[in-house]
């Protein structure tokens, strides 16, 4: 892989570690900072509040409910999520009742969750 090449990492990470179970080179531009500013993605300020806002479809779920889910369901569900708002770490992936599932992302200030059908397709974020 080349120097300063955008990569989307999958696997675990313990404190400043990575586990890589999978790595893809970006096929579109950068991947990174410029891509996530066009997708409307905020960068992370300590202090700043995310706005309240959303795109899309949110279902109504509330925070926290739902099972984690993590291997290749959880990959799949955070590659789509990053093809659309790029940008963040998504630190867990949710499967809601309905069937979809919440990729929480942290590291950026908005957006926090980004929801993505059965079919692994982004219908919201907020």
């Amino acid at each position: 892989m080349k120097e300063g090449t955008s990569v989307l990492v999958l696997g675990l990470v313990d404190s400043a570690d990575i586990t890589a179970s999978k790595v893809i080179v970006q096929p579109h531009g950068d991947g990174g900072a410029t891509a996530a500013e066009e997708a409307g993605v905020i960068a992370f300020q300590q202090g700043t509040p995310s706005p309240a806002k959303s795109v899309g479809t949110i279902p109504d779920y509330t925070e926290g409910e739902g099972t984690v889910v993590s291997g290749s369901t959880a990959d799949k569900a955070t590659q789509a999520a990053q093809a659309v708002v790029p940008g963040g770490i998504a630190d867990r992936v949710v499967r809601l009742d309905d069937g979809e599932y919440e990729v929480h992302n942290i590291s950026i200030n908005w957006p926090h969750h980004v929801f993505v059908n059965k079919h692994f397709k982004v219908v919201g974020w907020e």
